[in-house]
């Protein structure tokens, strides 16, 4: 099975579960396959946390689930030295966040001091507990979920830690077809226990080292480094995007790319996955009138073409 065959059964699988969001189940994957952690940002109810355990299960990889409350201390996450008294000493016991997949369950409830905690996690792949630096499993990826800001009990992510997210998606609700499939068909939780892996470790790195060898052109980079020239103008937003965020832009291309079969990133990729890469990491003026995710898409069309 070549690589677009196994990224079809992929996507294939994860529709069977999460019904009627093709286009946001493309994204998730882009965004794993990239190397980046994902942030899926809705209200509850719409399958978020389905959906992170599906690609966790279809990936093949170890994973951890957190739910995060506001009680939830640093050290829950990472872990603790305890005294053991037949060893006459301390021994650490590693914390969830030492597995392949960390799913941060509600991200947005826990405290500012818990959410910091993770920042080490997903930027280094490591974290420092008690002095000693230890190593995270690789590959790593953080899985989180949040409510909107609205919601009674959240606590804003700083923006150092949305910058650490490769992609910030929202499922959205079912059309009515796709909700009269959740009605008549078999429970999610019953679907996801009989998941198969797709994948092994092996298959997604080369996978992941296929993604860092799609070409693109000159031409390309020239578009994107218009449209985040644009994004620094002052005319969309307040503050532009970094040139880490150009380079996971590019990233995201690359994988959206080698989904769709081809060695080299198009126009329209970018533009695919523009609204989901840069959006989490912007504030649009204030007369703009629209959110993050229209004022990209409205800056797409305003930007030329090569």
């Amino acid at each position: 099975m070549n690589a677009q065959e196994k990224l079809q059964s992929l996507l294939g699988q994860l529709n069977t579960v999460i019904v009627g969001k093709a286009p946001q189940v493309q994204d998730c994957v882009a965004c794993l396959l990239a190397g980046g952690h994902l942030l899926i940002e809705d209200v509850p109810g719409v399958g978020k946390t389905t959906l992170a355990h599906a690609l966790a299960r279809t990936f093949g990889l170890q994973f951890s689930r957190v739910q995060f409350t506001a009680d939830l201390m640093p050290s829950d996450l990472t872990g603790v030295s305890v005294y053991e008294r037949d060893r006459q000493g301390f021994v650490f016991h590693p914390g969830p966040v030492f597995a392949q997949v960390l799913l941060a369950d509600e991200i947005n409830r826990a405290s500012p001091k818990t959410q910091s905690a993770l920042l080490e996690a997903m930027e280094e792949r490591q974290v420092t507990v008690e002095g000693e630096t230890r190593a995270l499993p690789l590959p790593f990826f953080v899985i989180a979920t949040q409510n909107p800001h609205d919601q009674l009990g959240t606590f804003a992510l700083p923006e150092s830690q949305l910058d650490r997210f490769l992609m910030r998606i929202s499922l959205g609700y079912p059309d009515r077809a796709a909700e009269r499939a959740l009605l008549s068909g078999a429970d999610r939780r019953d679907l996801l226990e009989h998941l198969p892996a797709l994948l092994s470790e092996g298959e997604l790195q080369q996978l992941q080292r296929a993604v860092q060898q799609v070409h693109a052109s000159e031409p390309l980079l020239d578009y994107l480094q218009s449209l985040v020239a644009a994004t620094r103008s002052g005319q969309w937003f307040l503050q532009g995007l970094s040139p880490r965020a150009s380079i996971a832009i590019l990233r995201a291309a690359k994988a959206q790319a080698l989904i769709a079969g081809r060695d080299y990133v198009a126009p329209d990729d970018l533009q695919a996955v523009l609204p989901q890469t840069a959006a989490h990491r912007l504030v649009p003026v204030s007369d703009a009138g629209r959110g993050a995710v229209q004022q990209v898409r409205a800056m797409i069309e305003a930007v030329p073409l090569p």
